[in-house]
């Protein structure tokens, strides 16, 4: 007789049909986000006149934030609401984030008055910045709930195609990765040239858009229900381990396993004993006092469970690797938009590159290189390895991590190149003259960054979610941003640190500083991280998983 599985099984949706809609909203989203935090610091150093240092930390410090809201958003998908709640509710967050933007953009009140060629400009006062703050912080929030859900959300729906899952990563990220460069070249040439009431309301309409076409598709999705708290069950796992940290762990120790209270966070399969990490074992050892027919989930855990937080534990070095390189990549909305600033950005006599829009040379090799990691390289590289996808997500990221390193390191020759430039044409103590140097300088490092993207980052999702317990992925999403978080909040305090220790980094004259330094510090840096990274990659354990039964429309076993 067929075994009914607990857990309430939806009727089965998903797959191909549904991505259309999934891809929509990523890409107005993305259209909404990046269309005013790429030339953010256009915004506050020529709109609020802030200083740079000062404007180059609050961009960093929102990308921080906004990457760690995404923990908040995860906790709430996996424990109560659901993926496809989540992402609407933070969507319509979002939107409001965005209408208060435009209209500080749009209000006088709001902005500091205009001053002529940078000179004896006011700063914004704090009521301005606190208006301004706050619309970043409904942003922020809004993003908390998108980014670590749509992601898996969209995976979800290729559950039962797990071969193919992988191409939904690298696609994800080329539909984003196309939006990106949409609002790199035409919204940011709408806030340069006609204004940032447009350039702000463009995006905020996008917005708008990806609601409607994310809750077009409702019928068609899987909708998987949340399966409680997870950190309440990692909270419990630890406080078990501690509770019988005195029991000593033996051959004949029974550990605790139970399919029917693990039914709700194990249906695409059981997580199998692992011997690393011993400590937390002593969670699921059975003693004389545990009741086994009603345990007591602070003192008594299951396999499964202790193995939940043994994965995390186990991705924590990983995920750790990742910061370095987003404070690297950190660098093109910051100084190396200065350096944009600097140079001649004109491709003829009539076209002029925006600064902002350098990021563009980012998305083209980012994209082309999706592109030819999927059409290319993996038949290739499947050939060579036998391994579906072509190479490990592992290896992908290690390749990522090169690339990153060589991106600065080439930096750093391109701003002396950019200050040989300013000093043949006496401009040194000209912060605001155009060096006559073209802007095309900056090619290289873009592109390696959009090379080291595309390795290192959609190889860094495929890790989190395939590595992560399957009630924990949107929360192992979370982990992807989070590591986004920490390296913007990385590079704040590398900036502050060199801004105050040397004359490497001046407020108001890049060519009076030593910007190469601060290019070269990061590559020393990422070289011993791309060291640290082989060893944790080398000693990883993957998670070990015995898959269950499927079960039909009703719930039952097959």
């Amino acid at each position: 007789m067929p075994k009914q599985n607990r857990r309430n099984v939806e009727k089965k949706q998903g797959g191909i049909i549904t991505m259309p809609f999934i891809f929509a909203n990523e890409i107005c989203e993305k259209l909404a986000v990046v269309g005013f935090g790429t030339n953010m610091l256009s915004y506050l150093t020529s709109e609020m006149h802030l200083p740079l240092t000062k404007a180059a930390n609050t961009l960093t410090n929102f990308g921080g934030t906004s990457a760690m809201t995404p923990l908040l958003g995860a906790f709430l998908a996996d424990a109560f609401a659901g993926r496809f709640w989540t992402i609407t509710l933070a969507s319509i967050i979002y939107q409001i984030g965005m209408i208060s933007l435009t209209v500080s953009a749009v209000v006088p009140n709001l902005r500091p008055p205009p001053c002529e060629k940078g000179e004896n400009c006011e700063e914004a006062n704090s009521g301005q910045l606190a208006v301004l703050y706050m619309s970043l912080l409904l942003t922020a929030l809004g993003s908390g709930g998108i980014r670590p859900c749509v992601v898996s959300f969209g995976a979800d729906q290729l559950e039962e195609q797990k071969a193919t899952t992988w191409k939904f990563f690298n696609w994800y990220y080329f539909c984003m990765g196309a939006s990106i460069l949409i609002a790199n070249t035409v919204i940011v040439y709408i806030q340069d040239n006609i204004g940032w009431g447009w350039g702000l309301g463009i995006p905020t309409a996008a917005m708008f858009l990806s609601i409607i076409a994310f809750v077009f598709g409702y019928p068609l999705y899987t909708k998987l229900e949340p399966a409680g708290s997870p950190f309440t069950r990692l909270l419990q796992v630890t406080a078990a381990a501690f509770r019988k940290r005195n029991v000593p762990i033996m051959s004949s120790s029974v550990l605790y396993e139970n399919q029917d209270l693990d039914a709700a966070i194990s249906v695409g399969g059981k997580l199998l004993h692992t011997k690393n990490i011993k400590f937390l074992d002593k969670a699921a050892i059975v003693t004389e006092e545990d009741n086994l027919k009603s345990p007591n989930l602070w003192r008594l855990s299951t396999v499964h469970r202790v193995e939940e937080l043994k994965s995390l534990i186990r991705m924590g070095p990983i995920w750790a690797a990742g910061i370095l390189l987003i404070t690297a990549a950190a660098q093109q909305n910051t100084f190396s938009l200065q350096q944009a600033k600097s140079m001649d950005r004109h491709i003829n006599k009539n076209f002029e590159i925006p600064a902002a829009s350098m990021t563009v040379f980012t998305q083209i090799s980012m994209l082309s290189t999706i592109v030819f990691y999927d059409r290319a390289f993996v038949p290739i590289a499947r050939k060579i390895t036998g391994i579906e996808r072509g190479v490990s997500f592992l290896t992908r990221m290690g390749i990522g991590f090169l690339i990153s390193l060589l991106a600065t390191f080439a930096a750093g020759f391109i701003e002396i190149r950019r200050k040989h430039a300013a000093a043949g044409a006496g401009l040194i103590d000209e912060p605001h003259a155009v060096v006559p140097i073209s802007v095309l300088w900056l090619m290289p490092q873009y592109c390696l960054h959009g090379i080291a993207e595309a390795f290192m980052s959609i190889g860094h999702l495929e890790f989190f979610y395939d590595q992560a317990p399957e009630s924990m992925r949107s929360t192992a999403t979370a982990l992807f941003w989070l590591s986004i978080s920490a390296g913007s909040y990385t590079s704040t305090l590398l900036v502050t640190l060199v801004h105050n220790l040397s004359n490497w980094l001046p407020d108001h004259n890049l060519n009076r500083g030593k910007l190469e330094y601060f290019y070269w510090l990061i590559t020393l840096l990422q070289l011993l991280n791309f060291i640290y990274y082989l060893i944790c990659a080398r000693l990883y354990t993957f998670k070990p998983i015995q898959a269950r039964e499927r079960v039909d429309e009703d719930g039952f076993e097959l």
